[in-house]
């Protein structure tokens, strides 16, 4: 009887040590570590770009914003004067932003979702009127009003915006100043035992008012 040996099997090639480095998969770009430099880095720019706002800046108030549409708010930068700028930025962004400044006393209404209003001038109520006319064309007074506000490094709530909005303007204390000056002396003692803002803010205009007409003599 014949015996029949089972077959060796070839035995399996030996990969050389440049084809298994070749095979081996390319390392991918750690894309979490790349969203994270991203993220800081807008980060960065808001509170750089708050930082700027509050330069030269006389009022700064926030506004609850949720619930409104990016064509509102747009609409809402539309209607406001040249001198007043809305920026939307998250609470914590803001609030390092302002750290160690007056502004600072705004802390108390940073919760929820914020817009922000930087006033450049010191026409206040003429600041925050288009805001007002918004919320009454919208019906939105309820839901969508001022949380805060810091002037002069006072801290205004919701319920101390009509101290702000009826603030006389500058041209208003002005004529009254000018007036008690021509009037008898109490009425001048009366004007200026008015806020200390509102009478500087008079003589000083009345200063310019006096430079610019030596210039043009």
């Amino acid at each position: 009887m014949e015996t029949f040996l089972p077959t060796a099997k070839p035995l399996p090639a030996f990969r050389t040590l440049s084809t298994a480095a070749s095979l081996r998969p390319h390392p991918r770009p750690r894309t979490s570590t790349i969203r994270a430099a991203i993220t800081r880095g807008r980060k960065e720019e808001t509170v750089a770009a708050v930082r700027e706002q509050l330069e030269g800046c006389f009022l700064l108030a926030g506004i609850k914003y949720e619930g409104l549409t990016v064509k509102q708010l747009q609409g809402i930068r539309d209607a406001l004067p040249e001198t007043c700028s809305l920026l939307v930025a998250k609470n914590t962004l803001v609030g390092k932003a302002i750290e160690g400044t007056p502004w600072e006393a705004l802390k108390p209404c940073m919760k929820g979702m914020n817009a922000w209003l930087f006033v450049h001038t010191e026409e206040v109520p003429t600041a925050l009127k288009p805001y007002r006319a918004f919320q009454k064309e919208e019906r939105v007074e309820e839901t969508n009003d001022f949380v805060g506000a810091v002037f002069e490094g006072k801290f205004y709530g919701p319920g101390d915006f009509k101290s702000l909005e009826t603030m006389p303007s500058r041209a208003e204390v002005y004529a009254k100043l000018l007036g008690a000056i021509q009037g008898p002396a109490t009425s001048l003692v009366t004007t200026l035992q008015a806020p200390a803002r509102d009478v500087v803010a008079v003589l000083s205009a009345y200063v310019r008012k006096l430079e610019e007409e030596a210039g043009s003599a």
